[in-house]
C-alpha cells in the first residue's frame, strides 16, 4: 500500500470532535471512503459517512475517488444555517 500525505479538513460538528480544524498525515487510503472510516474509528467521529460531503482539492467528489499524494481532502458535515 502506498502511503500518500494528505492535508485533512474538519467542519462543524467534526472540528468539535476533533478539536482542530485542519491537519496532515499520512496515510494508505484509497479513497476518502477509506479516510473517514479509518479517522472516524480512531477519533470516534459520531457521524457516517452517508451523512457526508467530501471535497478533494476543492471540489466535491465521490467517496470511491482515488486518493493522490498532497491531496487537501475536506468532511462537511450538515451545517444548520439561517
Amino acid at each position: 500500500m502506498e502511503t500518500k500525505t494528505l492535508t485533512i479538513g474538519y467542519y462543524a460538528l467534526l472540528r468539535e470532535q476533533r478539536g482542530l480544524s485542519e491537519e496532515t498525515l499520512d496515510s494508505t487510503a484509497a479513497t476518502p471512503g477509506e479516510l473517514y472510516a479509518a479517522l472516524k474509528n480512531e477519533h470516534g467521529f459520531s457521524l457516517e459517512s452517508n451523512q457526508l460531503k467530501v471535497v478533494i482539492n476543492d471540489a466535491f467528489k465521490a467517496w470511491d475517488t482515488p486518493l493522490n499524494p498532497g491531496d487537501n481532502v475536506v468532511f462537511i458535515p450538515p451545517v444548520a444555517g439561517g
